[in-house]
């Protein structure tokens, strides 16, 4: 069984590790883990990975955050992957640092990057990963903060809260959505 794991982000130097990029960050550590790597395609970049028997497509869409609906649309399609096989990875700004929740559907919140998939899907109804990069900014600041760098504190914890969310996308490709969020979000 396949399975297309999109983290959200934007390319580009400028944006690396910025809170917006969180998405990229959780993809890159699981292709880290897996030793495996990526490589440019159309609308994005993938990776590959397997376990156990299940096939694990990694992308980081090449089309800025708020088209990223045609990059999700074009692998789902390429690759032959359903809905229900398709988790996309985000930053969440009502969620307080390194809080992970998991969804089987929602509202985009306000984000242009989930916003555009539902519009391009025709639906709300896929799995997404929030994972919390909290809200500490000044009022009508909002823009500057989620393409802003997380603190120094907040990078001593990244790498424990990137094992956390890699976790929760195994067990969704492994165990099925509802077990994960059982398992996790109570966290």
């Amino acid at each position: 069984m396949k399975y297309l794991i999109v983290g959200l982000g934007n390319i580009g130097s400028e944006y690396h590790e910025t809170r917006h990029n969180i998405g990229f960050m959780v993809v890159d550590a699981l292709a880290r883990e897996a030793g495996v790597s990526f490589s440019d395609g159309r609308y994005g970049a993938t990776a590959t990975l397997s376990i156990k028997g299940r096939q694990l497509l990694l992308l980081k869409p090449s089309t800025y955050m708020n088209l990223s609906g045609n990059a999700v649309r074009y692998w789902m399609q390429k690759e032959h992957i359903d809905l229900e096989q398709t988790l996309i990875v985000v930053d969440d700004i009502a969620l307080p640092f390194g809080t992970l929740r998991l969804k089987g559907q929602g509202s985009d919140a306000g984000h242009n990057g989930l916003k555009h998939i539902a519009e391009t899907l025709g639906t709300q109804a896929y799995a997404r990963l929030r994972f919390g990069i909290g809200n500490d900014f000044p009022r009508g600041m909002q823009i500057d903060y989620v393409l802003g760098h997380f603190t120094p504190e907040q990078m001593e914890l990244m790498p424990e809260r990137l094992k956390v969310a890699g976790e929760i996308v195994k067990s969704f490709c492994l165990a099925g959505i509802n077990i994960t969020m059982n398992q996790y979000n109570k966290r």
